[in-house]
């Protein structure tokens, strides 16, 4: 049998239950952006805008977005460098950069809607 060190114990299916669910999520939060932005078209104002972003369950859903949204890049760019990166130091080195730039995007973006 073998095995892959960069696989971490994750399965096929599981890694398409996360893909599903996360775009799932990132269509939702589409449909709410659009539907709102065309509610609120033409005159859009700055207190509209940080009115709507300032709401509680708007900020966990943008949260949760941002956290679909880096789960769905990483398995999808893990597969991607599986499949087509086949020298194991350049996968490693690509993975490693798509891990911190991710884990930065995420802090950054919960220093964004919370504060911190």
């Amino acid at each position: 049998m073998v095995t892959n060190v960069l696989n971490y114990g994750r399965s096929g299916v599981a890694d398409w239950v996360v893909q599903r669910f996360s775009a799932l999520i990132l269509a939702a939060y589409t449909v709410v952006m659009v539907v709102w932005l065309a509610v609120n078209g033409g005159e859009l104002t700055f207190a509209q805008w940080q009115g709507f972003m300032g709401q509680t369950w708007m900020r966990i859903f943008t949260l949760l977005t941002v956290l679909a949204l880096a789960g769905h890049a990483w398995i999808g760019l893990w597969t991607v460098a599986t499949d087509y990166m086949k020298k194991g130091a350049v996968r490693v080195a690509f993975l490693g950069s798509v891990a911190i730039s991710l884990f930065v995007y995420v802090v950054w973006a919960i220093s964004i809607l919370w504060g911190f």
